[in-house]
């Protein structure tokens, strides 16, 4: 029976899963595997399953001369924790979970966009506290969603999914940055030509754009005074594509309105000055948290390895 590592502890029905197809070993852990587990990991193990977190460097893979390893079946869409390019280097393939986290991740993004706009968690905070006088006309006046011009930064499969649910759900129009030509969007939107034009034009702007050297810091401090003081930005993609550093700035001088994030530059470490602003709704990495989704994930992450395993190719190779 092939030997399979899995990093981080998945949905039982997953575990379950990959016990009757391989000799499982599970990695017990909640923080990600270094890079000397992962050279480790590469001379001992047929498979590994890995996610967010886990040191899959160039330095970590280049280590292993021959690696027994074939198939790194990564839980999740994102893959900025693997250098694919020295996965190749050495005969690995690299494989990722697209569709499965399309809808819940885009529902987080409308979660987000209507917290920051309603500052419905500096409010929930005011009241927790005992420190709500009771209703008043002009009280914590927030950003009218219905109606508004959403950005996507992004339009693939998630940046397609906010970019319905603003239109269909709340009449918004939709404006999008691409690095290419979307024929078909989905929704009546418009394609503008760089990022700044698009954050010239939204009042939301939402970044659902895979991570990658690219698009590394692609939200900096001249995009966000492109956006402008009635701006807000949602994030729901990678922490680094936004320059975390110039948004703290950006938010405590007001030079946006505001910020929902679900991803962080470093995570899991949240800078405080992010932490003490009101102006920022913090979600912990929730984008794909609910039960069937993970499980979803775990299960396409199985299919692909399986795949590999008997010689045939992946379903979704990077």
């Amino acid at each position: 029976m092939k030997k399979l590592w899995i990093t981080r502890t998945l949905p039982e029905e997953v575990l379950d899963a990959a016990g009757a197809v391989f000799d499982v070993e599970l990695r017990n852990k909640t923080s990600g595997a270094s890079e000397d587990e992962v050279t480790l990991a590469l001379s001992q193990y047929d498979a590994i399953l890995p996610t967010l977190g886990d040191r899959f460097t160039g330095d970590a893979i280049r280590a292993v001369v021959n690696p027994r390893t074939k198939v790194l079946g990564n839980f999740g869409v994102g893959y900025n924790h693997i250098d694919v390019a020295a996965a190749r280097d050495t005969g690995i393939i690299v494989t990722n979970t697209p569709g499965t986290v399309t809808d819940a991740t885009a529902d987080i993004g409308m979660t987000l966009i209507l917290m920051a706009c309603r500052r419905a968690g500096e409010c929930e905070r005011i009241l927790r506290r005992g420190e709500w006088p009771g209703w008043q006309p002009t009280q914590y006046l927030g950003t009218h969603v219905t109606g508004k011009t959403v950005g996507i930064i992004g339009m693939g499969r998630i940046g397609k999914a906010v970019a319905r649910r603003c239109h269909a759900g709340f009449g918004m129009k939709v404006v999008f940055f691409n690095r290419s030509p979307v024929v078909d969007p989905g929704v009546p939107a418009r394609q503008l030509d760089s990022l700044h034009a698009v954050l010239d034009s939204c009042d939301i702007a939402v970044v659902t754009v895979p991570a990658s050297p690219e698009t590394h810091h692609m939200i900096d401090a001249e995009a966000l005074r492109a956006f402008g003081p009635k701006g807000i930005l949602v994030n729901i993609a990678r922490g680094d594509i936004v320059d975390e550093l110039a948004l703290i700035e950006a938010l405590e001088t007001g030079a946006i309105a505001g910020a929902g994030l679900d991803v962080y530059e470093n995570e899991p470490v949240v800078p405080d000055r992010l932490r003490a602003l009101e102006n920022a709704v913090l979600l912990p990495h929730l984008g794909t948290a609910a039960l069937e989704v993970r499980t979803a994930m775990g299960m396409m992450a199985l299919e692909n390895i399986v795949a590999v395993m008997e010689g045939r190719a992946p379903p979704n190779a990077v």
